[in-house]
């Protein structure tokens, strides 16, 4: 089994950061008031940002080394 860990890591990440979006984009415009005790930044929105671009890496890298390897065993 030749499994790299960094993909699932990645679609992870990129999932539940793209999910984090948009409740972050829905929660803005239904409940504004909510981001009231966070001095009004939206973190969902941040954090989802700051996940998907960590889980786009982390896949990218994951495909990278999968693509890699083949080449590595001639």
């Amino acid at each position: 089994m030749n499994l790299d860990i960094r993909l699932p890591i990645g679609l992870l990440f990129a999932i539940l950061g793209g999910l984090l979006i948009v409740y972050g984009l829905w929660t803005q415009f239904s409940d504004p008031n909510m981001y009231d005790r966070s001095l009004g930044l939206n973190i969902n929105l941040w954090w989802g940002l700051v996940m998907s671009l960590f889980g786009t890496f982390m896949t990218w890298l994951g495909r990278k080394g999968a693509t890699e390897k083949p080449q590595q065993a001639h």
